[in-house]
């Protein structure tokens, strides 16, 4: 399919297109980027990206002091990790863990979202991609689900993350602790959450150490858009 890039060198992606086609695409030419570049912030075209395995992202690029100047950035991680729940490693610290916390699933979005916006800032989780999320979970005709879990200690949030369901893969989006050990509890439990309500797998992003830990492992764009493609239709993921 026809391609446009900016002067940049990354793929400028509009309403209307195929983005089945468009990751076809990148796998075949060896794109060497992360990221695409966008500038519409319509929900149903953000909807379609997350539906196509893009991980939506966001940036200002305006100058210091200057009017925000938002774009949408959709980016197919060359390397993303995932997580299947055979794999699931609990460690001994945090099993011993586990029975002090609850998992809330379906969790309050907005509280989970603004925490981790307090915690980690909103350089990428841009107001208008909160919106935007925001406006995808109350639109129940969309292909895609934001989804949110909180964990509790006491009654009292201790940990929480968010991210977007499509068909039976969760992929995650941010999350946040405030206990030691705390986030590693919430990982772990989301998983079992996950295992029991029958997802294929967990899409972690980016690849980092401490996913590893949990028994995760990394895959190419081309072996996770298979996986992806086939959980999306619900259907069993073949490694």
């Amino acid at each position: 399919m026809y391609l446009s890039y900016t002067p940049s060198g990354h793929i400028y992606l509009q309403s209307g297109m195929d983005f089945d086609r468009v990751i076809d695409a990148i796998i075949a030419t060896g794109y060497p980027e992360e990221i695409c570049i966008s500038d519409d912030w319509s929900p149903v075209f953000i909807s379609e990206l997350m539906a196509a395995g893009f991980l939506v992202m966001s940036m200002n690029i305006a100058e210091d002091g200057g009017e925000p100047n938002f774009i949408v950035l959709p980016k197919h991680h060359l390397l993303r990790t995932v997580l299947f729940f055979d794999d699931i490693h609990i460690g001994k610290t945090v099993k011993r863990l586990l029975p002090r916390y609850q998992l809330a699933a379906d969790f309050n979005l907005d509280t989970i979202i603004q925490k981790c916006i307090d915690v980690h800032g909103d350089e990428w989780i841009t107001p208008p991609l909160v919106e935007c999320i925001k406006k995808i979970h109350a639109d129940t005709r969309s292909p895609v689900r934001p989804f949110s879990f909180g964990l509790l200690h006491d009654g009292k949030l201790a940990a929480g993350e968010f991210g977007i369901i499509v068909g039976n893969v969760y992929t995650s989006y941010s999350g946040y602790y405030e206990e030691n050990s705390a986030g590693r509890v919430q990982m772990i439990q989301t998983a079992l959450y996950l295992r029991e309500c029958g997802f294929a797998f967990w899409d972690l992003g980016m690849p980092l150490p401490y996913k590893y830990t949990l028994g995760a492992h990394d895959t190419g764009t081309a072996s996770f858009i298979r996986l992806f493609r086939a959980g999306r239709e619900g259907k069993a993921c073949k490694r």
